[in-house]
């Protein structure tokens, strides 16, 4: 543990990878935490146990990544920067239930990796995550296209992009992002963010999300892959009206599109940041009917 609690010291993290002449990349959006407050919260918000599995992504110079190995059975984390590997050796010194993945997380087998913490006998698998701002939304497609069993992540991101993630109908926040997480998880708000919680400072706050994995969809879905090309084209123009973002984003004249909706009740005149999550359903469960 003083370990730890020295490395949320951004002197003690200079002089880290001072010694091993480690240099942050802005290529890789590195910011790493330097925030006891925040490292609590997000230790919490992961619901680890001794029985449990985590999976980081961008594990930095360790510091979010020793406190994990306190509380999970197994970790295994993620780190494209090869270079801080003698960082990570130092900084994770003693934790041997703890791996590192040299890979691009982006590029990496996700279903190896969850029969590794198969066959470690890890009930739950959490993922962790102090995500790229500038690679946010592919990394969180990856993780839910994935096919793997997790059980929550906690991901540190952009304070807009926690807003959009979980804004309700009807603000300009609200679009494909919210629809698309909120379909597969409960999100809430862990902790806000400054940037002086970081080594360097970003430029933008930031915020801790829980995102609790739903144990069966908030609406029923003949196709989902219908359901996300109907979100998909309803935001692609925000400033269309439904009927019209539906005719350019799926390929349809717009008699067609308006003969969709008038089937399901919903006013073509209406935009994509009003719909519900249950109306997307209904129109896309409607799209793949018979006539």
């Amino acid at each position: 543990m003083n370990d730890v609690l020295k490395l949320t010291s951004a002197r003690a993290l200079r002089d880290l990878m001072a010694r091993h002449g480690f240099q942050l990349k802005k290529q890789y959006g590195q910011n790493f935490l330097v925030d006891e407050r925040v490292l609590d919260a997000i230790a919490a918000a992961s619901g680890l146990t001794h029985s449990d599995g985590a999976l980081e992504i961008g594990p930095g110079a360790g510091v979010v990544t020793r406190r994990l190995a306190e509380r999970a059975k197994s970790v295994v984390a993620i780190e494209k920067d090869r270079s801080l590997a003698p960082v990570l050796a130092e900084s994770l010194k003693g934790c041997n239930n703890v791996e590192i993945v040299y890979d691009d997380v982006l590029e990496v087998d996700l279903a190896r990796i969850w029969k590794h913490f198969a066959e470690a006998g890890c009930e739950h698998v959490a993922v962790v995550a102090n995500l790229p701002y500038y690679i946010t939304t592919p990394i969180l497609f990856h993780l839910f296209d994935a096919g793997v069993d997790w059980a929550r992540m906690v991901v540190m991101v952009q304070r807009e992009v926690a807003q959009r993630m979980a804004a309700p109908p009807g603000g300009k926040t609200y679009g494909a992002l919210s629809v698309a997480v909120q379909y597969r998880a409960d999100v809430q708000t862990v902790a806000r963010v400054s940037p002086g919680s970081f080594l360097p400072p970003p430029d933008v706050e930031s915020a801790v999300l829980c995102l609790e994995r739903r144990l069966t969809t908030p609406v029923a879905v003949t196709d989902e892959a219908a359901f996300f090309r109907v979100v998909r084209a309803a935001f692609a123009t925000r400033r269309k009206t439904l009927a019209n973002a539906l005719s350019t984003g799926l390929g349809i004249p717009k008699e067609s599109a308006l003969t969709l909706l008038a089937r399901t009740g919903v006013d073509g005149g209406r935009r994509g940041e009003t719909l519900t999550l249950a109306e997307f359903a209904n129109i896309a469960n409607t799209l793949v009917q018979p006539s």
